[in-house]
């Protein structure tokens, strides 16, 4: 066979392999590659299964996430942002012709109220002063009454008071015209956070301006969140190694404000800026900017943060953010990035270069000029004093407030959002009673460091509560002796006596004579008692006015059993006396418990001619719209008759003129008051009650433990009040004669009425209806008088 065919010849077949033996190890491979590329395209449907419906629960979570906070976010925003505290404030001082208000006083109240003095007003906040005007720019404000728009007026006055007040615009003369009160106290119910409202549209357009150029340049640019500002932010702190720049725009600011807490982590952050995208999705901006503009945290007032513009401007300047100047207006916007580090009055530099910045920031984007900068950097920060408080420490006033709002309005009134409450407070008066507690306190209590005090002045005109302090330390809140002590108020009593036997003037006048003799009585528990005067001495019989005046026992005790004691207790319970009288004979020398505020209700009566008006301390109190609550009318009445008050009006003044008062007297020797001292048994209480034209004071010095003072009641109590009269000098009483009485004359002897310019005789006021004096001095008529009738 040669080679040719050889070569020709088919390839020799490999055997099959037998059942049960093993493939080859290379199909193993290609198989396992086939099945594998098999495999691929279901592994990836799988994976993109997976993911698909992964991102859809992630969606919907998100979205649910997102409905929930929408909803979170909505009920905030258009239910109630905030629990505004309820607001307390003062009397609002009317002026009108006649008004006991002098010159210094309405000063006074300005400056209390942030007016600036200045040469000549410009603007709402300020006022002028000569000898005898006023010329003041009145700010507006919400009055019970309805809201009372800006007004200039000269307010003119005379010895008296105020003698008019005329607009300025037309020298129209006006009835009455009202100061805005003073805002006492907002009281805190709730989480400590305090807060005065002010709407965007009354906030001064340099602090929006200020806020979005420190703050968020872009806020009317951006929908809540700003990418741009967060990654500029990062760079800069990882360029600096610390965090030194935010990015956060003002709506995210606001979220976590609103509705989160300080912490610093991811998930806050991602929840800040999911609420940021709703708040800016569903509000208009300017919306978003007033809601931040009053939530924003400015400072800390002891335990109270202090939240909003509105506040903040009354925490660091004490007056109205309107009437702020540019330079305190930027230190407001400065001071958001730190109210700790940019105190003002710990860190004043700090505080003044931050403020700069600001104002540098303004300069640059043209809203100020070079010149307007300059002297606003210039300027110092023109903080309220230190000493000066926001709050007024009022616990005794402040605890008589809330008990009359628990009984007249129930006892959730403070706990409703956005309160208001008028008072009856005079703030001047208030100021003049705790200096003069504190001044003649620690004058007294040099000898006995026991002694406290209790004292309340009343407004005569309005029979308002205008003064209440409780303790020798005014701003201690705790046991109350201006309204809570029952102590033997002496001879505080004696005016009602007076007053029951002048009500009878067939019977008795001024120049009545009385006895002064010894007198025994059943004191109606089976003992007797014998009244003695404090000198230890009878005169057998003295005038009316003078056992009054000088305060002797017996003759008042002979005076008050000849009328039955049962008659001068009904006189002191129509005057306002709502305890209980034990109506035994030693009453009639003050065995009466009571305290100073029982004791100035029944003194205020004597003030305003014998009629009663129940002492209040609430006026008016709006809700949250400012519509006024319904209350019952303050219970009044005419309980004494005026003309016989009107004699024991005069006796009084005697008291201060010539009698166991007369220290007071020199002391204001050109001014009419009217007062009585009071003396507990063995001088355990000193008692003084007296009023000038505007206010009725009763005060109270003694001991808690009932013990022995040393004190009468001039040495003691009315030295209180002479001190409260050297701050807050007095208005001399106005007393012209009323209908019914008259100018008397009296034998001062035997206290016949006798004609003018008879021998031994004495003028004093009478009763006209019983005042028939005898004709010819008491004289027999010659012949020719009985002939000419005359």
């Amino acid at each position: 066979m040669t080679d040719k065919e050889t070569s020709k010849k088919p390839a020799r077949k490999k055997a099959a392999p037998k059942s049960g033996a093993k493939k080859p190890a290379v199909k193993k491979r290609a198989a396992k590659a086939k099945g594998a590329s098999k495999g691929l395209p279901g592994i990836g449907r799988r994976i993109w299964s997976i993911s698909w419906k992964l991102g859809l629960i992630l969606f919907v979570g998100v979205l649910s996430y997102g409905i929930y906070l929408d909803q979170v976010i909505a009920r905030k925003f258009e239910g109630q942002k905030w629990h505004l505290p309820a607001q307390v404030f003062s009397r609002s001082m009317a002026l009108y012709p006649g008004a006991a208000v002098s010159h210094s006083q309405l000063i006074a109240e300005l400056k209390l109220l942030g007016y600036r003095k200045v040469a000549n007003p410009r603007q709402v906040g300020e006022f002028s002063a000569s000898k005898t005007r006023v010329d003041l720019w009145r700010r507006p404000f919400l009055h019970p009454q309805g809201t009372q728009a800006e007004q200039r007026v000269m307010v003119t006055f005379d010895q008296q008071g105020v003698s008019s007040v005329a607009r300025n615009t037309d020298n129209r003369q006006l009835a009455v015209f009202h100061l805005e009160p003073v805002l006492l106290d907002r009281i805190i119910t709730g989480d400590g956070e305090d807060r005065l409202f002010v709407p965007a549209t009354k906030m001064p357009q340099s602090i929006i301006d200020s806020l979005i150029l420190v703050e968020d340049r872009s806020f009317y640019e951006h929908h809540g969140v700003n990418p741009f500002a967060i990654i500029r932010a990062a760079l800069v702190n990882i360029s600096a190694g610390r965090t030194v720049q935010g990015g956060s725009t003002l709506t995210q600011q606001l979220a976590k404000n609103f509705f989160l807490s300080s912490e610093r982590s991811l998930v806050r952050k991602i929840r800040e800026a999911l609420m940021a995208i709703i708040i800016d999705f569903r509000y208009e901006k300017d919306e978003i900017l007033e809601a931040y503009l009053n939530e924003v945290y400015m400072g800390q007032d002891k335990a109270r943060g202090v939240h909003g513009m509105g506040l903040a401007s009354q925490f660091y300047f004490g007056r109205p953010i309107a009437e702020l100047t540019l330079p305190q207006q930027a230190f407001l916007v400065a001071v958001i990035k730190g109210p700790s580090y940019y105190n003002p009055w710990r860190y004043p530099e700090r505080a003044a270069s931050r403020r700069d910045l600001v104002l540098r920031l303004l300069m640059e984007d043209g809203k100020l000029n070079v010149q307007q900068y300059t002297a606003a950097v210039e300027s110092p920060l023109g903080l309220r004093s230190a000493d000066k408080p926001v709050h007024q420490k009022l616990p005794a006033f402040f605890a008589v407030v809330q008990h009359e709002l628990n009984r007249r309005f129930g006892d959730s009134l403070l706990k409703q959002s956005g309160i208001k409450v008028y008072t009856t407070l005079d703030p001047m008066a208030q100021e003049a009673a705790e200096k003069a507690v504190k001044k003649t306190m620690a004058r007294l209590g040099k000898n006995d460091k026991t002694l406290q005090v209790g004292m309340v002045v009343t407004d005569k005109y309005s029979a308002g509560i205008a003064a209440m302090v409780g303790d020798k330390v005014p701003s201690y809140k705790g046991y109350n002796r201006a309204v809570e002590i029952r102590r033997p108020i002496g001879s505080l009593i004696k005016p009602f006596v007076y007053a029951t036997a002048l009500n009878q003037p067939a019977k008795y006048t001024l120049a009545t004579p009385l006895k002064d003799q010894p007198i025994t009585l059943n004191n109606g528990q089976g003992k007797t008692w014998s009244p003695k005067n404090v000198d230890k001495k009878f005169r057998g019989e003295v005038p009316l006015l003078t056992a009054f005046k000088r305060s002797i026992n017996v003759p008042t005790v002979n005076l008050g059993m000849e009328m039955g004691v049962s008659s001068v207790a009904t006189t002191l319970d129509k005057s306002g006396w709502r305890d209980k009288i034990s109506e035994y004979p030693s009453m009639l020398l003050g065995a009466v418990n009571g305290s100073p505020l029982m004791v100035a209700q029944v003194y205020q009566t004597i003030a305003d001619n014998g009629r009663y008006r129940r002492l209040s301390s609430v006026t008016a109190v709006l809700d949250m719209e400012n519509n006024p609550l319904p209350v019952a009318r303050v219970e009044q009445g005419q309980a004494l008759n005026p003309s016989a008050t009107y004699l024991v009006q005069y006796a009084m003044t005697q008291v201060v003129k010539s009698g166991t008062a007369s220290r007071l007297g020199k002391a204001f020797p050109y001014v009419t008051l009217a007062g009585k001292t009071g003396t507990s048994n063995d001088s355990r209480d000193s008692w003084f009650a007296g009023f000038d034209e505007r206010n009725v004071a009763a005060i109270w010095v003694g001991r808690d433990d009932n013990g022995k003072t040393g004190l009468y009641g001039s040495s003691g109590a009315m030295a209180v009040y002479q001190d409260f009269l050297g701050t807050r000098p007095p208005i001399s009483l106005r007393r012209p004669l009323i209908s019914g009485v008259v100018n008397g004359h009296f034998d001062k002897t035997t206290g016949v009425a006798k004609e003018a310019g008879c021998e031994n005789s004495i003028a004093l006021p009478a009763l006209e209806a019983s005042y028939h004096p005898a004709r010819n001095c008491g004289e027999p008529l010659s012949w020719w008088q009985k002939l000419t009738g005359g």
